[in-house]
């Protein structure tokens, strides 16, 4: 790879980011430095400006030639050190050996007010981990997690970010040729399960230790004071993933290839590919074309997910030592997880007092007739806000009408002592109006492979506030088109 220039700091009233090190201190058995490869003619597709705020990075500097050279990855920023880490995985349920970073770099990390901030950046070239690919990615797939990192963090999820999208006329062949794009994400770190894998089963349990002694110590202290800081961290991150499933299944988000490499330490919503929000509400629905067998199908994702975990502990064995500490450790996976769910439920419900013993099995008779009809997930929980004053919006939703009206008459008289105003207040704030269907994204990515930006832009507002009404953009929350069920997202997207 030829080596990029470092470019100069822009002259602006503010100076450049203050970069520091990341994952460098753990040493470099954990990465390979590497040089992005630069892009033809970089441009701005969009910035995420309530981001660069946030941190702490100047308005100027956004818009400068560094930043957009820097951003691409067709400059090396002053103060970065660019590089790509290793780690192996467990992909559709096999082990997968050897993987990384292969078409990803880190930059470094910016302190904020809320601790060190990972940049890095998606599609920036080649890197040792990159196998048979190209190390790019396309604008259609950088549109889609630009805008899918932003709407889930609007929806309250935690997220990996996007703070900004480039593109470039540079081909780029998948099933046809398109064009190159690079999308800089944050998060606070982009360690996943599948590196603790890595150093466990290459038998290089010292460095394993190392790993998990930096993650307890930035991330989790309060493991430090367990008897068993390691089992700790095991049930520390059981208990993140089981509380992100929870809003993951409350809002009809579809992840589809949970692979234990795509698993967030943090637990963070990690690698937006094939994902897709539920239309139709259907337990079984596969949003990934690649996933033949439906491992990761929507009703899957908890059990793949609890799955995932005991990889994890697996590989954290060498430092836990006890099977039935580890062990314990994971079964919190299923209470958390259990009352997170019910508790999601409990409050797209509106059930805004006390818990009851009928709570559970109001929401379980609710399940499958959303099933039967394949009712519309979003439309169903947001028409649901309004059910006391306008039921028949929700019940035109519903092919078996009686079956309905007996659940609702269970519904009406389980919130019979309940503040109408306030319940419905209380609803609208966690059922949202807007999520990214994919005919959305898909409308978006038809415009910006023609040059027109300005729907990718007006969407990626709508949805950093999608529990709000927007006047005007009503039509970002109707019915999908009968086109939108022909849309194929594989893991190439």
């Amino acid at each position: 790879m030829s080596a990029l220039p470092a470019v100069e700091s822009t002259a602006l009233s503010t100076p450049p980011p203050a970069w520091a090190p990341a994952l460098i201190e753990l040493g470099e058995a954990f990465f390979s430095r590497v040089t992005p490869q630069a892009l033809q003619a970089p441009y701005w597709i969009d910035r995420n400006a309530d981001l660069a705020r946030e941190l702490g990075l100047h308005k100027q500097w956004m818009e400068s030639p560094e930043a957009l050279l820097g951003l691409t990855g067709c400059a090396v920023l002053p103060g970065t050190d660019p590089l790509a880490s290793v780690y192996s995985g467990h992909q559709f349920g096999h082990w997968a050996g050897q993987l990384g970073d292969g078409r990803a770099l880190l930059l470094g990390q910016l302190p904020t007010p809320q601790g060190p901030v990972e940049i890095q950046l998606k599609g920036a070239g080649r890197t040792p981990y990159s196998r048979m690919g190209d190390g790019r990615a396309v604008l259609r797939s950088s549109i889609r997690e630009y805008l899918c990192s932003e709407a889930m963090h609007g929806l309250g999820i935690p997220t990996t970010r996007a703070l900004s999208l480039t593109g470039s006329p540079s081909p780029v062949l998948r099933e046809e040729v398109e064009t190159a794009a690079v999308v800089a994400r944050t998060a606070p770190s982009f360690l996943r399960f599948g590196h603790f894998e890595h150093f466990c089963h290459s038998g290089q349990h010292e460095l394993l230790r190392r790993l998990a002694d930096h993650v307890i110590e930035r991330f989790y202290p309060d493991c430090l004071q367990a008897s068993q800081p390691y089992a700790a961290l095991l049930e520390a991150v059981a208990q993140r993933t089981a509380r992100l499933l929870a809003q993951w299944q409350a809002v009809g988000f579809c992840h589809g290839v949970m692979n234990t490499d795509n698993m967030s330490i943090l637990g963070l919503t990690l690698d937006y590919g094939p994902f897709q929000f539920l239309d139709g509400f259907d337990p079984e629905h596969i949003c990934n074309h690649s996933d033949s067998g439906g491992r990761y199908a929507y009703g899957r994702q908890p059990a793949v997910a609890h799955w995932n975990l005991f990889c994890l502990g697996q590989a954290l064995m060498p430092l836990i030592g006890d099977k039935e500490l580890a062990l314990a450790a994971l079964e919190t996976y299923k209470t958390v997880f259990e009352a997170a769910m019910l508790a999601q439920y409990r409050a797209k419900l509106g059930l805004i007092d006390a818990p009851q013993q009928g709570d559970e099995a109001l929401v379980d008779a609710l399940m499958p007739l959303l099933a039967q009809g394949r009712v519309d997930h979003t439309l169903f929980w947001r028409r649901l806000c309004d059910f006391a004053q306008e039921p028949e919006p929700l019940r035109d939703l519903f092919i078996d009408r009686p079956a309905f009206d007996a659940w609702a008459q269970s519904y009406r008289q389980r919130c019979q002592s309940l503040d109408a105003q306030q319940q419905r207040l209380r609803m609208r704030l966690c059922n949202p109006r807007y999520v990214l269907r994919n005919h959305l994204g898909e409308q978006v990515i038809r415009a910006a492979k023609q040059g027109d930006f300005a729907p990718l832009h007006q969407l990626r507002s709508v949805l950093q506030s999608p529990y709000e009404d927007h006047p005007g953009q009503e039509a970002l929350a109707d019915f999908p088109p009968d086109w939108a069920a022909s849309i194929e997202i594989s893991c190439s997207s």
